[in-house]
């Protein structure tokens, strides 16, 4: 008897959880409406190099390869970037100790057939650099951040991306 306790607590957890309205993004995996939407948008080349990685990751985000979408493409996002790098924590002898890195993106989801924009948003995010005597050890800590940041970035904005096509099919 004790053996069928955890199975029939399995049972009605998923007996009540049916009814519950709630739906998975990436039904049917990669071969899912959400996936096959995601892996058709076509992201051109964005400026600079937090522009490159955030590219990549998108790419990556997205389920493509290093080729892209291609010629299938249903749909283009523009990604336009703004990044920044803030002095905070001046110390007593005039220096800074501390560096913000910020992050921002705008882009908009556009449907290539009809030239329809579907989304116009924003995603950003920003991270605290300690800088410290060795310029070499300061710089290594804002590329890593910028790295950071450009995958926190792809994902904010290939969870919209399909959360949109979702709402949109």
């Amino acid at each position: 008897m004790k053996a069928l306790a955890p199975l029939l607590l399995a049972l009605v957890a998923a007996g009540a959880t049916t009814g519950c309205g709630l739906q998975p993004l990436y039904a049917g995996g990669g071969s899912g409406a959400i996936a096959r939407g995601l892996s058709g948008v076509d992201v051109p080349p964005i400026e600079g190099r937090a522009g490159w990685l955030v590219r990549d990751a998108l790419r990556q985000e997205l389920g493509q390869g290093a080729e892209g979408a291609g010629s299938g493409a249903t749909y283009r996002l523009d990604v336009l970037l703004d990044e920044q790098l803030q002095g905070l924590g001046v110390l007593t002898n005039e220096t800074v100790g501390r560096e913000r890195y910020i992050l921002r993106a705008r882009y908009q989801l556009i449907e290539l057939a009809s030239g329809a924009i579907l989304l116009d948003a924003t995603a950003g995010s920003d991270v605290g650099i300690d800088v410290v005597s060795s310029e070499y050890a300061t710089i290594a800590a804002e590329q890593t951040a910028q790295e950071n940041l450009a995958r926190e970035l792809a994902d904010q904005i290939a969870t919209r991306l399909a959360l949109t096509l979702r709402r949109d099919r």
